[in-house]
């Protein structure tokens, strides 16, 4: 378990201290202000507000039709009910497609709460990153399977899996840490490229669907309850602990929050 107390205030140096220590960190996505208090007051140090919120919340197939003003509307609603958690907020898709419009979205953001904001994309955000840790906004770059690309990829596929994308993921990891960025996500990739990208980069490393050799893990809150739409089929990285937790949404938070710092989430079931 952490030893840093839950209810202080979370900053990136507070999670790259638990990095420093070896010790991890539990982060959840949340939408609202009473989601939000209950995963802050849970221990999970991270509140992602995801454009996860197209298909959990809107009802689309993917997340490319939310925009930046929902992004806005749900960063302000976990803001007020966040008990010092960090947040995150992300860059939707097409939000960060030229230098003004890029600085000009997170700034957006960041005015409406967010800590640190997160773009998808390999070695071409670099540029992006660097304006933005430039003038002040920390960044997290979201690298291997990018839902905003999903066309790209043909769907939800798992990336890396051959020596030639693995090396490719891991070489614009680092770069992407040396243009500045704060944190990196992984998500979809093989549990062994994940453990190789966790050692070799000084910055905390995030998972989701990247096995448990990584500094931090992360869920879509409505995966974590149980409650994912019928629509969208379940990935394996996928844990129910409502189910496990006598149908208390808070002591599912926590359960998960603990299973993720004990090194018990996820397990090999979870992992590709």
């Amino acid at each position: 378990m952490s030893s840093i107390n839950s209810k202080a205030k979370i900053t990136l140096k507070t999670l790259e201290a638990l990095k420093a220590k070896g010790e991890r960190f539990a982060c959840v996505t949340t939408y609202d202000s009473t989601f939000a208090e209950i995963a802050s007051s849970a221990g999970i140090e991270v509140l992602l507000v995801g454009d996860t919120l197209g298909m959990v919340i809107q009802g689309h197939d993917s997340t490319l039709p939310v925009t930046m003003q929902d992004i806005l509307y749900h960063l302000e609603a976990v803001k007020r009910g966040n008990v010092g958690s960090l947040i995150m907020g992300d860059m939707p898709f097409m939000s960060y497609y030229s230098e003004g419009l890029t600085l000009d979205n997170a700034a957006q953001l960041m005015r409406a709460g967010a800590h640190i904001v997160k773009l998808e994309g390999g070695r071409w955000i670099a540029e992006s990153t660097r304006l933005l840790v430039e003038r002040g906004i920390p960044v997290c770059a979201h690298m291997g399977l990018t839902p905003q690309s999903i066309n790209r990829f043909g769907g939800f596929r798992v990336q890396g899996r051959n020596p030639e994308q693995a090396q490719t993921i891991l070489d614009e990891a680092v770069f992407l840490e040396q243009a500045g960025a704060s944190l990196l996500l992984l998500e979809a990739i093989p549990q062994q490229l994940a453990e190789r990208i966790t050692q070799r980069l000084r910055i905390p490393v995030i998972g989701i669907g990247a096995g448990r050799h990584v500094d931090g893990q992360i869920m879509v809150m409505h995966d974590l309850l149980g409650i994912t739409p019928p629509d969208i089929k379940v990935p394996k990285f996928v844990k129910n602990f409502l189910a496990t937790s006598d149908n208390s949404i808070r002591a599912a938070f926590a359960n998960y929050a603990r299973a993720v710092k004990e090194g018990s989430f996820p397990g090999p079931e979870h992992s590709y």
